[in-house]
């Protein structure tokens, strides 16, 4: 008899531990989170959440800035493209004592946009600036920031209200879909821009070199119908 109450015991232990591990399990998955701005480093190829905030950060030339928008918890949601230096700011000219940072703003999905609003398109734009500038600077550069509390609560008018929102037992997906950038004008640059190649018609064919070499032909065929009329009459 005692070794069945010892058994039943043993059973009933490690139903009630099963049980416990469960409900840890599952209190563990139930996340709360916060709808912001995140503030981003493109390095070694892939996004890094930003060790310092937007104020402090001095980024260097050549490196490449991102802010993503986005419900999020422990797992950072980062921006949905790369953070391509050449595709942004490739076509802007280096210029002497000013850096070149690439910004990739992307305002995220619809899922999780605050009620009202709509999210634009990720954009990539080339920022020529001190090289003191600030990554807050770098961005205010670039457009409208609205701030409330030392907070980053809005980027271009998005959202339009609200600010680190939390939220409960939020869903974050494991896996998003890469969007293409919206590559905007460089802002900052006093560079002049390369002369343009003049224009042909649509066809592409060159009509002034035609034109010139038919006002040649008939200059030097005119040219000779002289020299012939003053040979006859010499003659």
């Amino acid at each position: 008899m005692t070794a069945y109450r010892r058994t039943v015991r043993l059973v009933l232990s490690l139903l009630a531990g099963l049980l416990l591990a469960g409900t840890v399990a599952t209190t563990a998955q139930a996340e709360d989170g916060y709808r912001f701005w995140g503030y981003y480093q493109w390095s070694n190829g892939q996004w890094a959440f930003s060790q310092k905030g937007a104020d402090a950060f001095v980024p260097a030339d050549g490196t490449v800035e991102g802010w993503r928008f986005a419900v999020g918890g422990a797992k950072p949601r980062v921006p949905r493209a790369a953070g391509d230096f050449e595709a942004i700011c490739g076509k802007t000219p280096a210029e002497t004592g000013k850096k070149r940072v690439a910004l990739v703003v992307d305002p995220g999905t619809p899922e999780d946009a605050v009620a009202g609003d709509t999210p634009g398109e990720a954009k990539g734009t080339c920022v020529v600036t001190d090289p003191k500038s600030t990554g807050a600077q770098v961005l205010a550069a670039a457009g409208p920031v609205r701030i409330e509390k030392g907070l980053t609560c809005g980027i271009a008018g998005y959202p339009s209200k609200s600010c680190g929102d939390q939220l409960k037992n939020i869903k974050v997906p494991a896996s998003e879909t890469p969007v293409t950038l919206q590559i905007g004008a460089a802002v900052g640059s006093t560079a002049t821009p390369a002369a343009s190649t003049p224009a042909s018609d649509s066809s592409g064919t060159p009509w002034t070199g035609i034109i010139i070499a038919v006002v040649v032909v008939v200059l030097l065929a005119g040219g000779g119908l002289v020299l012939n009329r003053r040979r006859s009459a010499a003659q």
